[in-house]
Formats: structure tokens, C-alpha cells, sequence
């Protein structure tokens, strides 16, 4: 029996179970590529984080770097410096690095938004 031989609530019956079943994939897909996304963002505000306690690190450093190089001590200033100044510099690489990724990062759904427009398509020529 051929798709034209069925009655027409068997037809509708069939193709509303499986609009069920594409819209069930779709929420699946949309949750997996969010949860994906919003992994990539925690990992984004993690290096953040870490740029920004280096480089709050780096600063106190450099603090102390000029009180002692006030305080005449050279071997000891100019060692809190260069300290300092890495670990400063590492901490603002931190941050830029992680303020590009967030840039770039888009919490759209793409796949997901790509797949329902084609079951749209799908679903309109199964109506004809």
C-alpha cells in the first residue's frame, strides 16, 4: 500500500508523529551545542579570572618594588621589578586572550537553527 492507498488521518497520524520526533531532535541538538557553549564561556571567565590575579599579583610586585627601590636596596628592587613586570604582562595576556575568545563567542545556536529550518522545509512538503 502506497502513501496514496492510506486514509488521510493515517497520513496525518504518521506525519504528526514524526514532526514529534524531529522537534524532540531539535531540542536535544539546541541543549547539546548550549551546553557546549556555555562550557566554552566558563572556560573564557576562568582565564579571565587568572589574568586578573596575575596581573593584581604583578601589580603588588611592582608596589613593592618601588618601595624598596626607594629604599635603596638595588639587588632587591630591581629583582621585585622584573618579577613584577612578568607577572603583570602574563596576566594582561590572560585577559586579552580571554576578552578576543568572548568576543568571538557566539551563544546562537547555529546547528540547531539550521536543522529547524530544514524540518520546516521538510514538514511543508510533506503537507503537499
Amino acid at each position: 500500500m502506497n502513501k496514496s492507498d492510506r486514509p488521510l488521518g493515517e497520513l496525518f497520524s504518521e506525519l504528526t508523529g514524526e514532526l514529534r520526533t524531529l522537534v524532540q531532535e531539535e531540542m536535544e541538538l539546541a541543549r547539546t551545542e548550549m551546553t557546549e557553549k556555555a562550557m566554552r564561556f566558563v572556560k573564557d571567565i576562568a582565564a579571565v579570572l587568572v589574568g586578573g590575579v596575575l596581573a593584581y599579583t604583578g601589580f603588588l610586585v611592582l608596589i613593592a618594588a618601588a618601595v624598596l627601590g626607594f629604599g635603596k636596596a638595588v639587588q632587591l628592587w630591581a629583582s621585585a621589578l622584573i618579577i613584577g613586570a612578568v607577572l603583570a604582562a602574563a596576566g594582561f595576556i590572560f585577559i586579552n586572550k580571554a576578552r578576543k575568545d568572548m568576543a568571538r563567542g557566539d551563544m546562537m545556536p547555529e546547528k540547531t537553527a539550521e536543522t529547524v529550518k530544514e524540518t520546516a522545509k521538510w514538514a511543508k512538503a510533506q503537507m503537499k
